[in-house]
């Protein structure tokens, strides 16, 4: 299934992915994860990824990144080739850990991507500082790593995937190792840094609601090989007016219900959701 990018958006695509094919092959066996894959990701759109363990998301978002290659289709990436688009860091990537480096603080490790590519000191530390103002960490710019709670580290984390202000964000299950409350209230802060640097993000989750929360647009991949069986358009409002207060909207829970439908290829049940 290909889904173009809308009418109003000028210029090449995010994310263009054009009959992807990818096949492990080891000795004795061959493993489809991804099949006839095409999908377009508009510049600015949030799109996330959901489907059943081994679905080929992550797959999918490493091709994207270039961290694999396809073996039968294309992918471009603002109208260049995978590997052109890391080459010129045209997206930043964040992963369920957040793989801080330990001898590092919070300033020098949202500052690495910058000093690895011969940015200048002073250059380096205004940058850092914006960063963490932006994702209210300002108190703990010399923090380490292991004096920061999972939550305050995937917001380092974040903070470091945007420093090169990349037009891309690549995410593979950023908040899955956080608990309940932190999960939600990253969410919000993941709504508000998008929304503040306009970057189009492809987001891989296994949480139909924390899809539904974050996306313009929820692509529904089938069990391997993975497939697109659906795409629901989502778009409850422009992402800087959503708030913790949406999760309690008709509109939410309808959303969330035809995401379920489509992942479970049927009527979903709705017990224990009250839409009135």
């Amino acid at each position: 299934m290909s889904v173009s990018v809308p009418e109003l958006v000028e210029g090449p695509a995010a994310v263009q992915v054009t009959s992807v094919d990818r096949v492990f092959t080891a000795k004795k066996n061959t493993v489809t994860a991804l099949s006839d894959v095409s999908l377009t990701v508009a510049p600015g759109e949030f799109v996330s990824l959901i489907g059943p363990s081994g679905c080929g998301k992550s797959t999918l978002l490493r091709l994207i990144a270039d961290l694999d290659t396809p073996t039968a289709g294309t992918i471009e990436v603002f109208g260049k080739t995978a590997r052109q688009a890391r080459i010129d860091q045209e997206y930043g990537i964040a992963f369920q850990q957040a793989g801080l480096l330990p001898w590092r603080t919070v300033t020098a490790n949202i500052e690495l991507p910058l000093e690895l590519h011969g940015v200048g000191k002073a250059a380096r530390a205004k940058r850092a500082a914006e960063l963490i103002a932006l994702v209210g960490l300002s108190d703990f710019a010399g923090h380490f790593p292991d004096q920061l709670s999972g939550g305050m580290q995937q917001r380092v984390a974040i903070a470091r995937s945007i420093a090169e202000q990349p037009r891309l964000l690549l995410m593979d299950e950023p908040f899955g190792a956080l608990d309940e409350m932190t999960r939600e209230h990253m969410q919000l802060e993941l709504v508000r840094i998008t929304a503040e640097t306009g970057a189009a993000v492809v987001f891989v989750t296994h949480s139909i609601p924390e899809a539904v929360f974050l996306s313009d647009r929820v692509v529904v991949m089938s069990p391997r090989p993975g497939r697109i069986r659906d795409i629901v358009d989502v778009r409850l409002g422009a992402a800087a007016d959503r708030g913790e207060d949406l999760r309690e909207e008709r509109d939410f829970f309808e959303a969330v219900t035809k995401v379920r439908e489509a992942l479970h290829g049927a009527e979903a049940p709705t017990v224990g959701v009250d839409l009135r």
